[in-house]
């Protein structure tokens, strides 16, 4: 019998953070729901505790078993790259105040997984997020990614490491 996981997929970011929930059957993926918290104004304080808060209650709402989020990026300037960060502790809070697993993916380790290749567009992950949940319109990018972020999760098992578990392994961020 397989085991049925819900996957929930952060992309954390200080003005919008992307989820998507979907449920993992085997190698069956079935699309739950998606969207994005919008965190336009207010302080740093307020708007982390707006994602804290606000990814609380899809977890509250969803049940996920597990949760991926996507790591963080250095960016060029490093200010933007510390508020990120922010950012996606506040989600990675969110799921251990659940006492969620959490495991978390690169960028180019998400696109690798759901499109092919690291370099992938922002409309080439859509798409393929449309097509591997049989959605019938593309998501926003954000909910999207986020999408992304937990059909990496299901397809790797327990991170990266089920891949090197598998015989596979990641070089210059394709999995061989």
């Amino acid at each position: 019998m397989n085991e049925v996981r819900r996957i929930l997929g952060i992309d954390p970011g200080l003005r919008v953070t992307g989820f998507g929930v979907i449920v993992c059957t085997g190698n069956r993926l079935q699309y739950v729901a998606s969207g994005c918290i919008r965190n336009t104004s207010g302080e740093l304080p307020d708007r982390l505790k707006l994602i804290l808060r606000d990814l609380a209650s899809v977890i509250g709402a969803h049940f996920p078993t597990e949760v991926a989020v996507e790591k963080v990026f250095v960016n060029v300037n490093p200010q933007s790259t510390l508020l990120l960060g922010q950012a996606r502790g506040a989600a990675i809070s969110a799921a251990v105040l659940a006492e969620l697993p959490v495991s978390e993916y690169t960028a180019l380790q998400i696109k690798q997984a759901v499109v092919g290749h690291g370099k992938a567009a922002k409309e080439q992950v859509q798409e393929m997020v449309r097509r591997l949940l049989a959605l019938p319109a593309a998501p926003s990018a954000d909910a999207a990614d986020a999408l992304a972020c937990a059909i990496c999760h299901a397809h790797g098992g327990a991170g990266i490491g089920g891949f090197r578990r598998g015989g596979y392994h990641v070089r210059r961020g394709r999995i061989l």
